[in-house]
């Protein structure tokens, strides 16, 4: 058995006092459900001391629509009352959905999915096979195990919101000590396995802010090895809008978990724009989709699958949209 490290957990009632326990503890971590965390502790993946939980701060949890049609999703909302509402798009519905197994969806959280960490076979194992081959990058060492020429991390973005969101067109409201900024989730994410994320260490993730749909048709499909439980080996979310004539005015493909970070698939984009979604264009596109996807052998699905996947995966999420 693998036992979780000693540490200290703070419960905060309210952002401010998150805030304050944030830094008068360096090293200190927010942590909603910690359904991510809490085992790459057990790993000594990261070694917080004190975790200021978010669990007890009542404003950050429920879905509202506001004056303007935006949806407003607290962070510390569950994924389970996410897959369950009528008022986020379904591409993010859907995404909630599929992650893990139906006990972690009840406690797992959407801010905690948007911000969960990357993954690699060569740092989500135990301390004692780490040790073995010695540490990567992401564990302090020299070299990358995935591409020992290069210096970059290429642990892979493991979020399955994040791509729903991105097509969405959603943004995440940041609160920290120099006050609150909104970022679209296009730019909540950076290409490196280590530092990936735009949102500061001394940030807490409040709120996801979905703007109303306006006639665009949105969904997410996984791969993963088995149909519960396992993180996405590809995610792939896509998004339209289709004109009068039946053409499509607007274009959004976003594939997850092939890279460090979301990787939008815009040339496949612009090859939609002014053409129907017949079964070629479908083709074309999502043969255009899959060029940019330079997968790793860094998961338990091999590379090379998961390329030649991303397009099938394109191509079934394109043809779902274009159903009447």
């Amino acid at each position: 058995m693998i036992r979780l490290p000693a540490f200290e957990v703070l419960f905060p009632a309210s952002v401010g006092e998150a805030l304050e326990m944030l830094a008068a503890h360096p090293g200190s971590v927010p942590v909603g459900a910690g359904t991510d965390l809490l085992p790459n502790m057990k790993r000594r993946q990261v070694h917080p001391g004190v975790l200021v939980s978010l669990a007890r701060i009542p404003g950050l949890f429920g879905i509202d629509t506001a004056s303007d049609g935006t949806t407003v999703i607290g962070a510390s909302t569950p994924l389970a009352q996410v897959a369950d509402s009528t008022e986020v798009s379904p591409a993010m519905r859907e995404a909630a959905a599929l992650v893990a197994s139906p006990q972690i969806r009840n406690t797992a959280t959407i801010g905690g999915n948007l911000c969960v960490d990357t993954r690699c076979a060569f740092i989500n194992v135990t301390e004692e096979w780490r040790t073995a081959s010695g540490p990567c990058l992401k564990a302090g060492g020299d070299v990358c195990w995935v591409a020992p020429k290069g210096s970059h991390c290429y642990a892979i973005s493991s979020s399955d919101l994040a791509p729903a969101a991105i097509v969405s067109g959603a943004s995440v409201r940041l609160v920290g000590p120099a006050g609150e900024r909104v970022l679209p989730v296009s730019d909540l994410y950076r290409p490196d396995g280590i530092d990936h994320m735009a949102r500061r260490r001394d940030e807490i993730l409040t709120q996801v802010l979905v703007p109303p749909a306006a006639g665009l048709r949105t969904t997410y499909l996984k791969l993963r090895r088995r149909q519960a439980v396992d993180f996405p080996m590809l995610g792939v979310a896509a998004g339209v809008r289709l004109a009068e004539d039946g053409t499509v005015s607007d274009a959004r493909i976003v594939l997850g978990a092939v890279s460090p970070a979301p990787l939008r698939a815009v040339d496949a984009e612009a090859l939609l724009l002014g053409r129907r979604l017949d079964r070629e264009t479908i083709a074309a596109a999502a043969e255009l989709a899959a060029k940019p996807v330079r997968p790793f052998d860094n998961a338990d699905l091999g590379s090379r699958y998961r390329k030649w996947m991303a397009a099938v995966f394109v191509e079934r999420a394109l043809g779902a949209l274009a159903a009447p």
